[in-house]
């Protein structure tokens, strides 16, 4: 069967499965009277019509909701209408979720026509080859995949609705009308948001729920499948890691303290001794001979004290666990035909994955805090004992790195800072200690991982790696990974330079080698979108990995990057599996290392089965790269001078855009970029610096996007590309170009992704702005760039459709897109009126409809911000 008939199936079975059973549920859905206007499910539909003519006609928002009360709810007054219009969105809020179920029930069929890039796709490939067998066992040997799960203000469904959403998919895997039709009325009465916003402790707790119910079971059975088929039973080692950020990730987040750090990694503790336990009593119903009730006994014991007791002098019980279960095994072995031997199996398997800390609580600050920090010390008599502390921010960098002197002292700071102490100093003292007493408790992966953001020269690490010797730690005791995190354009261009000069450290040096010889690096997409544009961010990163890896080659020091992926292309999104498995040789892909974040968890990561074929094709892409290399993405000099040159061209267009003096203004008024702080799915501000007036380096690269998205224009997803394509046009670079997309698996998946970023734009929203007198030449500016990105790339790529190749994806979202048109037609208008109307309640009446649309347009994006 040719790519365009299985493509042709595939969207046939999508129309079936999804499209069509979602029109069918949603209409019963339509009937249930929730709210104060018992027709407004009536409505809606000729609503939705409304506002898709109107849109396709150019019509301003507010000519497009006047038009519908004028002619279907005529004699109502303005906050009759504004409450309306809240109905109509706590519908298409619900709308969103019923979909994204019926696609997730679905999910089984439509993935079954195509494994590509799974498991059972790679079995398949090596069924009969023992030589490609053999290769993957060995690439296996030394190879590893960290999801890290972060918490960004995007998408956070109470567990309640979670809870639904679980239960509909399942009722809908049957068609049991009955079942469903009850979990709809409960899904319209339960709430869908926050009255006051979460803490950092309030989002841990949310994202434990996945860790507990999904990655607990998909990770472990993937391990035990790859064992079976590649380690002869055996563990090959530790493939898969889970790590976590809520609760310790505190760059510029002024919410996280030193006891939420304490509380988050202490909950993850009992979290997944209670898994155990709950592992444990389907153990016990099995493992009832003689010889064991003493280690059964035991087991039992350390399980359910430390799963339901706290535990103030917790220790790290792992190795004791597993020696229960060796114990277990070999009375069965010797005394019982080892009958379910694979269940003790199964659990010891789990033990040796997540210990007894579940996932690595990460912590991150940002190098600025840091240096802060650093200079208190140096201020303080005890802990500086022959520093020039009042000149140390005017020193090199040379002269800064042969005078840190990394004297140890155990410095005691209280959590309450005391008055006239910065507490962020204070904090961060604190945290540094805290790090000591996880790993204690939990065992050394609980918390090992220090990570600078911001990070600019080898002093900010080695400034850092002082402060932990100032808090308890020791020189030859230093069981922590200093991870730098480079993300403007800029240190991208110097992050080889930098990690040189951390290699050439003697104590650095020396540090790794206790670490054994492996350095982790964070690169991160999403500043360096906002900071240089989506092409010369791609390709900033791709050239910093390359000039990473040669020089940590060059030390002979084993090097994994740590990729800070978010949901869209513009974050790094999009298409993951194949952004790895499009990496050459000349970069370092045996970690595979990324963060999961906002909507990817619970689209990609929302049950054992979508998990579960989403890692599945994470291994495939980190497998087969090594094994199948496409040398043709080991990108030759004059390709890579094309690509370099098309960046710099893009570069110079997004610039332009970024100093126009309206960008900010732009955003702020025309978007809903000043209301984000008011919704109540995060625990961290919208920007950094928060009182201070809006700068584009303090606004938060989520925020950003985010704003974008919401406009429908999605700009840091594409601009400059069209632009960058039209220079190698004008260059008679063309026919480079073609070969270039056919040939390189990195520059497809960058022209793809951008292509899915177009496919969740359009300008036909904002058209009326083009005669706008402030803002319509800007907007022209912006519609231009998108026109002629959409002109080149399809030219580029030979297809008459953005997605073409992509039915499905195309399909899904489109959908999406026309079930919440009516919620960003709403926002628009509701800005507009919040612009021109002086009635204070009735500015707070706008104010919270923009605020409420927000939800659902960011919740039905699934990689949307």
């Amino acid at each position: 069967m040719s790519a365009s008939q299985q493509s042709h199936q595939r969207l046939t079975l999508f129309n079936q499965e999804v499209v069509t059973r979602f029109e069918l549920y949603n209409s019963l859905f339509l009937t249930l009277p929730f709210y104060q206007v018992k027709d407004t499910g009536i409505l809606l539909p000729f609503f939705s019509s409304h506002c898709e003519k109107g849109v396709a006609q150019l019509k301003s928002p507010s000519e497009i909701i006047e038009s519908f009360f004028e002619e279907r709810v005529p004699g109502v007054d303005e906050r009759e209408q504004i409450n309306r219009l809240f109905r109509f969105i706590q519908y298409i809020e619900r709308q969103v979720v019923l979909f994204d179920a019926v696609e997730d029930s679905s999910f089984s069929k439509l993935s079954r026509a195509d494994d590509s890039g799974t498991l059972q796709g790679l079995l398949q490939q090596v069924a009969g080859d023992e030589e490609m067998r053999e290769k993957i066992t060995e690439k296996l040997k030394n190879f590893s995949l960290r999801l890290v799960l972060t918490a960004h203000p995007t998408q956070f469904y109470p567990g309640t609705v979670l809870t639904i959403m679980t239960d509909l998919i399942e009722a809908l895997k049957t068609n049991d009308i009955n079942e469903v039709n009850q979990l709809l009325q409960q899904l319209g009465k339960t709430p869908f948001f926050n009255k006051t916003s979460p803490t950092p402790v309030d989002e841990a707790i949310s994202l434990i729920w996945f860790l507990e119910h999904i990655f607990y079971y998909a990770l472990a059975n993937i391990q035990t499948k790859l064992n079976e088929e590649f380690g002869t039973g055996e563990l090959l080692h530790q493939i898969f890691e889970l790590g976590f950020w809520p609760g310790g990730d505190r760059d510029g987040n002024p919410n996280v303290k030193t006891d939420s750090t304490r509380t988050v990694a202490y909950t993850l503790r009992q979290i997944i001794f209670r898994c155990y336990y709950r592992d444990y009593r389907n153990l016990k119903r099995r493992i009832t001979f003689r010889g064991v009730e003493d280690a059964m006994g035991k087991l039992g014991d350390i399980l359910y004290v430390n799963a339901f007791n706290p535990q103030p002098n917790a220790e790290d019980l792992q190795q004791v666990m597993l020696g229960l279960l060796e114990d277990i095994k070999n009375t069965l072995v010797e005394d019982h035909n080892s009958i379910f031997i694979n269940l003790i199996e199964d659990f010891a398997l789990k033990i040796k994955l997540y210990g007894c800390y579940f996932a690595s609580l990460d912590v991150r600050q940002d190098s600025r805090v840091l240096r802060s920090v650093f200079e208190y010390g140096l201020n303080t008599k005890e802990l500086n004992n022959r520093l020039p502390a009042d000149k140390w921010a005017d020193l090199s960098e040379e002269e800064k790195l042969k005078l840190i002197s990394f004297n140890v002292f155990d410095y005691q700071c209280a959590e309450k800072a005391a008055q006239g102490d910065d507490p962020m100093i204070n904090d961060t003292l604190c945290t540094i200690r805290l790090m000591h007493e996880i790993q204690k408790h939990n065992g050394e992966k609980a918390c090992h991982r220090y990570i600078i953001s911001n990070c600019q020269q080898a002093s900010d690490i080695l400034q850092l790696m002082n402060l932990f010797l100032w808090c308890g730690w020791t020189k030859d005791d230093l069981t922590i990974d200093f991870m730098p995190l480079f993300e403007t354009v800029n240190d991208l261009k110097h992050a080889a330079e930098v990690m040189e000069k951390l290699y050439n450290h003697p104590f650095y040096k020396e540090h790794l080698k206790r670490r054994g010889n492996r350095q982790m690096i964070m690169l991160g997409f999403s500043d360096s979108t906002k900071d240089g544009g989506y092409l010369m961010a791609n390709w900033s990163i791709y050239q910093a990995k390359v000039e990473l890896t040669a020089i940590t080659k060059k030390y002979d020091i084993e090097l994994a990057f740590f990729d800070g992926r978010g949901g869209p292309p513009a974050r790094g999104g999009g298409k993951t599996h194949r952004f790895y498995a499009a990496m050459g040789k000349e970069i370092a892909n045996d970690h595979i290392q990324l963060t999961i974040q906002g909507q990817t968890v619970s689209s990609q990561y929302g049950s054992i089965e979508t998990a579960k074929y989403n890692i599945e094709q994470l291994v495939n892409a980190g497998v087969t790269s090594a094994l199948h290399p496409n040398h043709h993405d080991l990108l030759d000099a004059e390709h890579k001078q094309l690509i370099s040159t098309m960046a710099d061209a893009s570069f110079e267009k997004f610039m332009a855009l970024r100093k126009h003096p309206l960008f900010t203004q732009y955003l702020e008024n025309l978007s809903p970029l000043k209301l984000l702080s008011g919704i109540n799915i995060s625990s961290r501000p919208t920007k950094r610096n928060a009182d201070a007036p809006l700068k584009l380096e303090d606004l938060r690269a989520i925020s950003f996007v985010t704003s974008w998205s919401q406009l429908k224009q999605n700009v840091p997803g594409f601009y400059g590309v069209g632009s960058a394509l039209q220079k190698a046009k004008d260059a008679g670079k063309w026919d480079e170009a073609v070969e270039l997309y056919k040939s390189s698996g990195f520059f497809k998946t960058m022209i793809d992704n951008s292509m899915m970023s177009m496919s969740k734009s359009d300008f036909r929203i904002t058209a009326h702005l083009e005669h706008d007198a402030q803002y319509g030449e800007f907007w022209k500016m912006l519609k231009d760039e998108y026109d002629l990105t959409k002109a080149n790339v399809l030219e580029l790529t030979g297809t008459q459709e953005l997605m073409q190749e992509s039915a499905v994806d195309k399909r899904s979202i489109a959908m999406r897109e026309r079930i919440i048109l009516p919620l960003v037609v709403v926002q628009h208008y509701a800005l507009q009126k919040l612009r021109d109307t002086e009635d204070e309640d009735l500015k707070s009446a706008y104010s919270k409809l923009v605020i409420r649309t927000v939800y659902g347009i960011v919740n039905a994006g699934r990689n949307l911000a």
